[in-house]
């Protein structure tokens, strides 16, 4: 499944932090990826083969970053427990992602494993970090704005929102709550 989804370093802050501890757009512009073009690091397993392992590196050059796929090492790579986790912020959480839906569908006793990670061309750690998806709203519909606004981001799901006007920061936690049902970890992580 693919989602707009947003990384940043201020996850653990709580949306009513004082707008002087968020970060600013041109603070985190020249720390983002472009939004297109992911790069796939394979897993090696001894149950997948190097026929399948090229499968993955397709499949996963075709997913949005930040992104993992699982597989149940018990049933193999073509069966409905693999998944590819898309469009998070960060690897990690896709990871997660990945697992706990592989886990869920999965036939075999052993759990799921990853085998593959997607991430940014020329990916490197850094401090502040969007999924694809949530860098292209940043290039397009926030980072161009002059008025007050806000970025709001789900660490778990991947969902973000932007907010705009008066009460921005209040506007983009309503637009990344809203987008998922039950979302609740929606997260003020840029304002200007």
């Amino acid at each position: 499944m693919i989602r707009a989804d947003v990384l940043a370093f201020g996850f653990g802050m709580a949306a009513s932090a004082a707008a002087a501890q968020v970060p600013n757009g041109a603070a985190v512009a020249p720390l983002l990826f472009p939004p297109a073009g992911g790069a796939v690091e394979i897993r090696p397993q001894p149950f997948i083969t190097q026929e399948q392992e090229s499968i993955l590196a397709q499949v996963g050059a075709a997913q949005f970053y930040y992104g993992a796929i699982a597989v149940s090492p018990d049933e193999g790579l073509m069966v409905e427990a693999t998944v590819a986790a898309a469009n998070h912020h960060t690897t990690e959480a896709a990871e997660r992602a990945a697992l706990a839906s592989c886990d869920a569908k999965r036939q075999g006793a052993r759990p799921c494993v990853i085998v593959a990670l997607i991430r940014p061309q020329g990916w490197e750690p850094r401090a502040f970090q969007l999924s694809s998806g949530a860098t292209a709203a940043f290039r397009d519909d926030y980072e161009g704005v002059r008025r007050d606004k806000a970025f709001a981001v789900s660490p778990v799901t991947g969902l973000w929102g932007i907010g705009k006007g008066r009460d921005a920061a209040a506007k983009a936690l309503a637009d990344c709550t809203g987008k998922g049902s039950g979302v609740t970890d929606c997260t003020v992580v840029l304002v200007d």
